[in-house]
């Protein structure tokens, strides 16, 4: 009967909850938080749920200060953000300077016959010989174009209109030229610059350093390019293809 006795409250004491419990007396061999590996916290049983609870679980070798800093990824570029400065305005100034001196000169010789410059009947005739009818509208046409394009430019001022005039004119200058090869003095590698440099006007605005600076333009500069370029394309197709 003593034997009897003495495993039946063995057995009861293995299925007694208090033995996983502190509050159970006896000895507490689930609920000490001692991992006997890693010396760290374990998983505490439930005496309720009759499951280790995973709340609050440290992983093996990891202190709770490493578990707490903050993640940092590894992609994260902390390089100055790019902003921006006044080279492009700076640059665009220079091409405007002097891409429209270049045509406010050219203007002056063709209008008023300065700088050992034609004139109106002079540059005229020029065009009558090139195949050109009404030479003298023309002629006039052109040069305005060249005086007032080239000031537009260099002021900043309706930027996209004027580089779209100076293009019409060096678009029918090289459409009579190409014939002569590409190199001068009849090539049109002088022509080519110039229309260039007209083109990249006309897309990229005038800079800040302009009086088109905030204007609706100024701030949609590729809309406004390609409205400029289809006027400044018929502009030259007409004088062509109409006048010629």
């Amino acid at each position: 009967m003593a034997t009897h006795d003495q495993g039946s409250t063995t057995s009861s004491a293995f299925s007694d909850d208090s033995f996983y419990s502190s509050s159970g007396g006896g000895v507490h061999h689930f609920d000490d938080g001692i991992d006997r590996v890693g010396g760290t916290t374990a998983q505490p049983y439930d005496s309720t749920t009759k499951a280790f609870d995973n709340t609050g679980y440290t992983a093996l070798g990891k202190s709770t200060e490493d578990a707490a800093a903050p993640y940092e990824d590894p992609f994260d570029d902390d390089r100055k953000k790019f902003g921006w400065t006044a080279g492009p305005d700076i640059g665009l100034l220079g091409l405007r300077a002097v891409l429209g001196g270049i045509f406010v000169l050219h203007g002056l010789q063709k209008v008023f016959g300065l700088f050992g410059g034609p004139g109106i009947n002079g540059f005229a005739q020029s065009l009558e010989k090139m195949g050109y009818r009404e030479s003298v509208v023309l002629a006039w046409v052109t040069g305005i174009t060249e005086l007032a394009g080239g000031s537009l430019l260099v002021l900043g001022l309706f930027t996209p209109l004027a580089a779209a005039g100076l293009l019409a004119v060096m678009a029918n200058v090289i459409a009579l030229q190409y014939k002569g090869g590409f190199f001068g003095p009849n090539g049109v590698e002088l022509e080519l610059a110039l229309a260039g440099m007209a083109f990249a006007a006309l897309f990229a605005g005038p800079g800040r350093a302009a009086l088109d600076y905030n204007r609706s333009w100024f701030r949609h500069p590729v809309a406004a390019g390609f409205i400029a370029l289809v006027i400044g394309a018929g502009a030259a197709a007409v004088t062509y293809f109409v006048f010629r």
